[in-house]
């Protein structure tokens, strides 16, 4: 298995996280997006390395000097961004990754007001006589004796997590409220005159800065007495790369400071061999997925009898059910080029696709797992460096 190497980030100032909306014309509003795409992270950390190993930052963006393991713009090397999560660090050091909820599982309340998880369950919807224009032979059907608004605004700590991919059990405890993570702050702007180099009258635009809490900030502002103990950052993996240990980075728009520090972090495999032995299985997308087909993961294609077949490095199923939330688009600037990146219509993290009649080895869904849901030939290595279509397999 490829070494993975894993560095906490916390901010030193809020964060504009910039999503994909075009802000900055007087009265345009800029909203921030949790958690950002990963191409935010493999960013500033490339630079860090750029300057960190003195590299001439004109000749590498034009593409005339290639780095050891960044490689060059047009070319990247072997720097892969392999996972980019929000996360808590405690006192005593220990860093808890935190994810947001996958779309096969709906929080709600009961009668008694209490908290509620249920999954989503693959149904067959023609034996029940009810018809349908699902692709797929199988249906995401939530199972409830009552109908109940679904919340949202809910994060699951690094145990909840394992226990949705195994299929075990969710305790309620490792659901962790959004307010208790970050806060989000109205900051107003002032567009420039480039020729003046002075404000521009009548330019004013608001952005949405993030302030991701830290230890000792009130939980609730209701209850300034109740505090978190803990300070909230990113988690950041990669292979390919030695990051640097300690110092700073810009990160985000207008590259306000944050702080890289070491971590130990051994992540847990799921059970490939349960997998095999069972023929079926789920895939969990943890980044954004650029796939050529919207929709579909790569490597899954129509036949001529209307089953999708997953054949990818090795690993041969069927996919027979799938819970996409709605579409995102990606872009981004291209700081080499000084250009917008390519706009890509994306299926959002959290998505998940049910696989039967698997065929595979062990060491095949490692490998496919370590690679990410890329075709071998793919055209598009920028983003896979970045740290799109990442996934992990999980228990049906």
């Amino acid at each position: 298995m490829i070494p993975t190497d894993y560095r906490f980030i916390t901010p030193l100032d809020v964060l504009f996280l910039r999503g994909n909306k075009l802000f900055g014309a007087p009265g345009s509003y800029g909203e921030s997006l949790i958690p950002p795409w990963p191409s935010v992270a493999a960013g500033a950390l490339r630079s860090r390395i750029l300057v960190e190993d003195k590299v001439d930052l004109q000749a590498f963006a034009e593409n005339r000097l290639p780095h050891p393991s960044l490689g060059t713009p047009m070319d990247p090397g072997s720097f892969t961004l392999t996972a980019f999560h929000l996360a808590r660090r405690y006192m005593d050091g220990r860093v808890e990754m935190l994810m947001p909820l996958p779309a096969d599982l709906v929080i709600s309340r009961d009668l008694q007001e209490a908290l509620q998880l249920q999954r989503l369950v693959p149904t067959a919807l023609e034996s029940a006589g009810i018809q349908h224009a699902f692709p797929l032979p199988l249906c995401p059907v939530l199972p409830a004796p009552q109908r109940n608004k679904s919340l949202s605004g809910y994060w699951l700590t690094e145990t909840g997590w394992h226990q949705h991919l195994s299929g075990a059990r969710i305790d309620h405890a490792h659901l962790v409220p959004q307010g208790h993570l970050w806060r989000l702050e109205d900051r107003v702007g002032i567009g420039l005159d480039p020729q003046q180099r002075s404000a521009a009258e009548g330019k004013l635009f608001t952005m949405q800065a993030v302030s991701l809490l830290q230890r000792g900030h009130a939980l609730d502002p209701l209850h300034p007495t109740v505090v978190g103990d803990y300070d909230v950052g990113f988690v950041v993996g990669v292979t390919g790369a030695t990051l640097p240990r300690s110092g700073t980075l810009r990160l985000g728009g207008d590259g306000r400071g944050a702080q890289i520090s070491g971590m130990e972090h051994t992540p847990s495999e799921p059970d490939y061999a349960g997998m095999v032995q069972q023929k079926r299985a789920r895939i969990v997308l943890t980044s954004p997925g650029i796939f050529d087909a919207g929709w579909l993961p790569n490597g899954v294609r129509k036949t001529d009898q209307g089953d999708y077949i997953l054949a990818l490095e090795g690993v041969r199923g069927r996919l027979v059910c799938a819970a996409v939330s709605r579409s995102e688009v990606v872009s981004g600037w291209d700081v080499a080029r000084r250009q917008p990146k390519t706009a890509q219509r994306v299926a959002p993290s959290g998505s998940v696709y049910w696989i039967d009649d698997l065929q595979a080895q062990p060491e095949a869904l490692r490998k496919i797992t370590t690679a990410g849901l890329w075709d071998p030939d793919s055209d598009n290595p920028s983003r896979r460096a970045e740290g799109f279509n990442r996934f992990t397999w999980a228990a049906w």
